[in-house]
């Protein structure tokens, strides 16, 4: 059975396009295309689920059309519309370290550690709603809210799952 913390957001389904199954994909990571995976995960009803890909193209920078093996109909491509599409962690850790390009929602379930104020909690949620993608982390009951930002992070151990910050003063309390 596959966990929340082994797998982590990197699009959606979006509708079929055509009547041979294949289904438009909105991405923000192109991990699929960079590393070899077979299969991209999908939550159906709380449940990890693995659908192996057959074939894709690219539609766009963002937008790629996939066929999934045993869908092959635009009625099964239609109930996969709206699902979220997950990568497996220890497929995209297998890229060397120049190589990746993370997206935000590979962080959460990382710990945080600023260079000033020490451990800061867990990334609960990633808050892209806004104009300004922000970590929502969690330590107990406390909660700190700060701007994901390339600037910030000093380091990255995914192996850990460790995010390094060099935050602005003042910017926690």
């Amino acid at each position: 059975m596959i966990k929340d913390s082994e797998v982590f957001k990197i699009g959606k389904l979006i509708k079929p396009h055509g009547i041979k199954g294949e289904v438009s994909f909105a991405f923000d990571n192109d991990v699929f295309d960079r590393v070899d995976c077979p299969y991209l995960i999908c939550r159906i009803d709380g449940i990890f689920v693995p659908f192996f890909i057959e074939e894709y193209r690219f539609k766009g920078s963002e937008t790629a059309l996939i066929t999934f093996e045993d869908i092959d109909t635009e009625t099964k491509a239609q109930r996969m519309s709206g699902l979220e599409v997950y990568f497996l962690r220890k497929y995209y850790e297998q890229e060397t370290e120049e190589d990746i390009e993370y997206s935000w929602n590979f962080f959460i379930g990382f710990s945080v550690t600023d260079k000033i104020a020490g451990k800061l909690g867990i990334i609960e949620a990633i808050d892209d709603k806004t104009l300004n993608t922000l970590f929502l982390i969690k330590d107990g009951d406390k909660e700190i809210i700060i701007p994901a930002t390339e600037d910030f992070i000093e380091k990255i151990n995914a192996k850990k799952k460790i995010l390094y910050l060099d935050l602005p003063e003042g910017l926690i309390q």
